[in-house]
């Protein structure tokens, strides 16, 4: 199968566009059609990430998919991003993912556009906390509004296989050195900077005015520091405890009308 349409690319397509016209009912029939689905969240199992060169299918880039481009990033390190995930399921159960391997309802593994194939990333469903750690072995989906397409199993140990799709946060994941362990690189974000002013009273307004937005539970701290011999101050929320709390204090100050609160270690 050629490579914009390997691991049934184009056909994920329409799936996520039953999911979406159709929603919760689309995704029980979708369930239902086909082999029976016995699988459970406690039979979940992580992928395992495995250290090793790109696949040599499902690689090319730029591919086209219905006449659009994409490119295929050189790296999956520190890439990150909060969009909505779907799943697909029993009609491409069995048949070969876009870098020749075979596509299993249960399998913990998942579709991405733009991810080297394969990359191994933490998702996150933002309406509950669970995540899973999956292989990305296949392309799609090739809607604007949908980042990544999940098995079903991975959408059912996240708790969305019945609604379809869900909000999540999806995350590299990289070898720590030297103890080979791993980790989601984007873990070593603990803060969002707001900006640096040389003006003390401009960050006191900066802070005063983000510690009054409605509900507001986040600690702002002005801390000074020295750049190119000018002192500035910095406006910075936090510290996290993770990143799930970090990427939903950035959406509430992104709401409140801040310019993309900047990530910091």
């Amino acid at each position: 199968m050629k490579q914009p349409r390997s691991g049934n690319a184009a056909c994920c397509c329409a799936a996520m566009l039953w999911l979406s016209f159709c929603g919760v009912a689309t995704a029980k029939k979708e369930i239902s059609d086909g082999p029976p689905l016995h699988s459970k969240k406690s039979d979940w199992r992580d992928a395992t990430p495995i250290s090793g060169p790109v696949s040599p299918r499902g690689n090319r880039s730029p591919y086209m998919v219905r006449g659009r481009s994409y490119e295929v990033l050189d790296s999956p390190s520190q890439y990150r991003e909060s969009g909505t995930a779907s799943w697909y399921g029993t009609k491409f159960h069995g048949k070969r993912t876009a870098n020749g391997e075979i596509y299993s309802l249960f399998a913990p593994t998942a579709a991405h556009r733009s991810l080297p194939l394969p990359s191994y990333v933490r998702v996150t469903n933002l309406a509950n906390d669970r995540s899973v750690l999956l292989r990305v072995n296949d392309r799609g989906p090739f809607r604007d509004d949908r980042i990544i397409d999940l098995s079903y199993g991975a959408a059912l140990a996240l708790g969305f296989a019945e609604q379809g799709i869900a909000p999540v946060l999806v995350e590299a994941v990289s070898q720590a050195e030297p103890s080979g362990s791993w980790v989601v690189a984007s873990n070593r974000y603990r803060y969002l900077q707001l900006g640096a002013y040389l003006s003390l009273d401009g960050a006191q307004k900066v802070s005063k005015h983000t510690s009054t937005q409605p509900g507001w539970q986040f600690p702002v701290a002005i801390t000074k520091a020295e750049v190119n011999g000018q002192q500035f101050h910095r406006v910075r929320v936090g510290p996290f405890a993770d990143l799930v709390s970090l990427e939903r204090a950035r959406d509430v100050l992104i709401d409140a009308g801040f310019p993309s609160p900047q990530r910091l270690p």
